[in-house]
């Protein structure tokens, strides 16, 4: 190491040095009282968790977007911190001479000091959340500083450590914010639902419930128990394993006041179409695996579908088709169904970010040569949304309306080892936008023809026909389902 860069290295610590002794000699009985236990909440992110908490609860969906994002920052931040950072840097704790026995922590650590993990989670956390709530970065930004100002005084770090945890956390969550990008602001113009008073049905009387009970491992049997408990009066229709299921829907709505139905998202689809062609309400009880459409519509949990049939609480929303067939939420062909199926298998591990990410890498390559509305593109994943989802980029997770009139059409080409370097070069930096390889657009109708052969149609996790033309419209508001009041 050169002189000069050696004196620069012991000019710093000997100021991190006076600036900790500083801290942890200063007499102040608010920071022996204050500091313990602010650290002490933050051990092993219990304050963080139980923030995330609260937004979880709150029902709002970028809230809980929020709580998500936060969460899995944590946790990779985390990861990073102490299991790369710490093992490459082993510094050693400070002396704890000069802290006074009231201030220091009740938990003394004994990992090295350097980035501190604290840090690390808390500039994780609020940054994450920042991005989706920016409102609450102030207050969240105070909350972190105090978290760190406790790390140095209660003897367990040098304010370096600090910054240095500040600033890998913050890092991570940027990163995680050009993955998946935040959702856009709300655009309030957009937003014309008009809540519907259908009529109370205290005893679910006029409701026909066709059930699945063998839908997510048995799940479909203990919704059943409960909407009969709450729900006394409805009719229950049982799908067997040899029922046409689209014609057991049509039956059971041509005698309905209301057509329920508890199973999976293609199960809801099918009674969509029912509860359309025989022009009556349709009341979702989530029964699934993923449940979007009940989740997307106010209609999840199971006590917040059942309050909304009580109530008589509705919506209008609209139901999009490919080739003529209803899809709810979305639809694919070519790679897509293979890309959702990767994902989704490793996000419960490592977030759908990353799990993105790694799908987009490892997709088996099909091209495939597409002509949208008269523009012709080389492909590898197509997909469709009903209404447009957020956030931008190619890890879609929710609509904040679904009543816009819109399809969104996403399109990605990620063939071979450059192409999939570009695109995660892209999607790290936050361009895939702007990248000639992704293509965006939404419109009320669509026409997209498939020039390189059949390809086989997905529609709302449920594989369907081979085609090599879609037409792609949405009905606008053509389907009233019941939803908890609370959605408005």
């Amino acid at each position: 190491m050169p002189d000069w860069t050696a004196r620069i290295v012991q000019d710093v610590d000997d100021l991190d040095v006076s600036v900790f002794e500083a801290l942890a000699t200063t007499d102040s009985p608010l920071l022996d009282r204050l500091m313990p236990r602010l650290t002490n909440a933050a051990d092993h992110s219990k304050l963080w968790f139980g923030i995330a908490a609260l937004l979880g609860v709150s029902r709002k969906r970028r809230a809980q977007r929020a709580a998500m994002r936060g969460v899995a920052t944590i946790a990779v931040s985390s990861l990073i911190t102490n299991q790369i950072a710490k093992r490459t840097n082993r510094r050693p704790r400070p002396s704890l001479r000069s802290v006074p026995l009231s201030r220091m922590s009740r938990r003394l650590p004994t990992s090295t000091s350097f980035p501190s993990g604290h840090a690390a989670s808390a500039a994780a956390f609020v940054t994450a959340v920042s991005l989706e709530l920016p409102a609450l970065a102030y207050p969240l930004r105070a909350l972190a500083g105090l978290v760190g100002v406790s790390r140095v005084a209660t003897g367990a770090h040098y304010p370096s450590d600090v910054v240095a945890g500040w600033f890998l956390g913050s890092t991570v969550a940027r990163i995680g914010g050009k993955l998946v990008p935040p959702a856009a602001p709300p655009e309030k113009h957009l937003h014309h639902r008009a809540p519907l008073q259908l009529g109370e049905r205290p005893t679910g009387r006029g409701v026909v419930l066709v059930v699945n009970p063998a839908s997510h491992s048995g799940q479909g049997a203990d919704v059943l128990r409960k909407v009969q408990r709450k729900l006394p009066d409805v009719e229950v229709v049982e799908l067997r394993k040899e029922d046409d299921v689209e014609q057991v829907m049509r039956q059971s709505a041509s005698r309905a006041q209301v057509l329920g139905v508890a199973g999976g998202d293609g199960t809801v689809r099918s009674a969509a179409s029912a509860a359309i062609a025989a022009d009556v309400p349709l009341a979702v009880f989530p029964a699934g695996t993923f449940n979007h459409f009940a989740k997307d519509v106010g209609a999840f949990g199971l006590d917040a579908a059942i309050t909304a049939v009580k109530r008589g609480t509705a919506d209008k929303v609209d139901a999009a088709y490919l080739n003529d067939k209803i899809f709810l939420n979305t639809a694919s062909i070519g790679a897509y169904t293979d890309f959702v199926q990767i994902r989704e298998k490793y996000e419960g591990r490592v977030g759908k970010p990353l799990a993105a990410v790694w799908a987009a890498l490892v997709v088996k390559d099909r091209t495939l040569r597409v002509r949208v509305d008269d523009t012709t593109s080389e492909i590898n994943l197509l997909f469709l949304g009903n209404g447009r989802y957020q956030p931008s980029g190619f890890a879609p997770a929710f609509r904040e309306q679904m009543s816009d009139g819109l399809v969104d059409l996403r399109m990605l080409d990620v063939a071979g080892p450059i192409g999939q370097l570009k695109v995660l070069a892209a999607l790290l930096t936050g361009q895939l936008a702007r990248n000639k390889r992704y293509h965006e657009l939404s419109a009320p109708e669509l026409q997209i023809d498939v020039l390189s052969g059949p390809v086989r149609v997905a529609r709302d996790g449920e594989l369907g026909e081979t085609t090599d033309a879609l037409h792609v419209r949405v009905d606008r508001r053509a389907l009233t389902v019941f939803c908890h009041d609370a959605a408005f």
